[in-house]
């Protein structure tokens, strides 16, 4: 299927406090990329830090977003598992909790082969009646969803697209070439939202959208509208804001740039660790020159 959402999409962070999902923060975030534009919240994603959140958490953050969103914006949620029946399960709560869509990230650890992503699409689809984004992500997945594999999985009726962050053109060029005419690619790293955008993009489900949602929307209008001179300048102003918020792994330098914004995002969840200050000192001043006031 096509047309699911066009634009920019927010891979949000989770707010904790030390207790727990920290609420008002959550909330204050979601009100920021509402009023940015943003087309499509994704919750639970990887920058949710869902691995470390308990079932309990995460079917509570997920009744919050739908009711705190009311509709404003469409509100998707990470399924993604390495055990099909989690993600199935997963998929059918967020169903009933109301969300629009969701996100499902490939299997990892247990690595399956790419009959065995076929089948695991099919799976969450035929589980659910909303639309489904495949998110293939090798690097932290340690399994990659070949072209040809996305070709077969696109013919899945509810299937929306493939959240792209595999990190290399050439394949997803040949992705585009498959899968054009049957679902959406939308670009899940940063660093290559311009050219994946330009090369037929339906949106861009976006980490550095947690800093600057406005721009990141504008960016995908502006090469919507073929106003691609302007496009390429602000992504130039873009990127270095961008690769600073990957300088340590997601979401670690997201984390902190939110909360040198000012929104109490939090520290995130061992293992992970808060970031270094050599990195915070680059993010930092990429932000300033970018033009952004910090509160600290």
């Amino acid at each position: 299927m096509k047309g699911f959402f066009n634009g920019s999409a927010t891979a949000l962070i989770t707010p904790f406090t030390k207790t727990g999902v920290n609420y008002e923060a959550l909330g204050n975030l979601i009100e920021y990329q509402i009023a940015g534009g943003t087309d499509a919240i994704i919750f639970l994603g990887t920058t949710g830090e869902p691995s470390t959140m308990s079932e309990l958490e995460a079917d509570s953050l997920m009744q919050y977003a739908v009711k705190k969103v009311n509709g404003r914006t469409k509100v998707i949620f990470g399924c993604g598992s390495n055990c099909t029946e989690h993600a199935i399960s997963v998929a059918k709560k967020a169903e009933a909790y109301g969300a629009d869509g969701l996100l499902a990230v490939t299997p990892y650890y247990n690595k399956c082969t790419q009959n065995g992503l076929v089948a695991y699409y099919k799976s969450i689809c035929e589980s659910v009646s909303i639309p489904v984004i495949a998110y293939n992500v090798p690097s932290r997945t340690g399994v990659e969803i070949q072209p040809a594999t996305m070709a077969k999985i696109a013919e899945i009726p509810n299937i929306a697209g493939i959240k792209d962050a595999g990190g290399n053109m050439s394949k997803t060029m040949e992705t585009f070439r498959l899968v054009r005419e049957k679902c959406d690619v939308y670009s899940g790293e940063d660093a290559l939202n311009l050219p994946i955008l330009a090369c037929g993009g339906a949106g861009v489900i976006s980490v550095l959208s947690n800093v600057l949602p406005a721009e990141v929307k504008k960016l995908c209008l502006l090469v919507a509208q073929g106003k691609l001179e302007e496009a390429i300048a602000l992504n130039d102003k873009l990127l270095p804001v961008a690769n600073a918020c990957f300088v340590e792994v997601n979401p670690i330098p997201v984390k902190a740039a939110m909360n040198m914004l000012g929104f109490n995002a939090g520290a995130p969840r061992a293992p992970l660790t808060e970031i270094e200050p050599q990195n915070a000192e680059k993010l930092r001043n990429e932000m300033k020159k970018f033009g952004l006031v910090l509160t600290e």
